[in-house]
């Protein structure tokens, strides 16, 4: 059953109260090991998932080995988490996945390996993803050519 958690004037995003209640934090490494998957893994994704149902980010991206794929898009159809997936090599993949407007823009987005997106779509797959936003308005600078190199400095200063 859904709820709405009130974050703010307008942001009321609905949450599953399964969703609290299985990916409770810190979850239980042996559980992951048990369902066949690499502890690490599911252990951040249950973060994600966790994540996603308070509200904090809207997208997520994890990047998979095959194996763990099936497992994490059952978790996700349960759920009914909206996600594709997109293909990176034979053992790995993109996984992304979030709230539908979010995935239907990555998916937009996303029509070939993220190494070679445009300027443009980088920064605008970085934004949605909750990456910080200087970073990502210098990231774009530097890959588009408009800025000298000194203004594009992407460590932290």
């Amino acid at each position: 059953m859904a709820q709405q958690a009130a974050l703010g004037p307008g942001m009321d995003v609905p949450v599953d109260a399964s969703l609290a209640e299985e990916a409770l934090w810190p979850p239980s490494p042996a559980a992951a090991v048990a369902e066949g998957c690499a502890a690490p893994v599911m252990r951040l994704f249950q973060h994600h998932v966790y994540e996603y149902g308070r509200g904090v980010r809207a997208l997520f991206l994890m990047t998979l080995c095959r194996a763990e794929l099936p497992l994490v898009l059952a978790r996700l159809g349960r759920h009914g988490i909206d996600h594709f997936v997109q293909e990176v090599s034979p053992v790995k993949v993109n996984l992304f996945f979030g709230r539908p407007a979010f995935v239907a823009v990555a998916r937009a987005v996303v029509t070939r390996p993220l190494n070679t997106l445009t300027a443009e779509e980088d920064f605008m797959l970085g934004t949605l993803l909750g990456y910080d936003k200087e970073q990502q308005c210098r990231r774009y600078l530097g890959r588009s050519g408009r800025a000298q190199p000194e203004e594009v400095a992407l460590a932290a200063e």
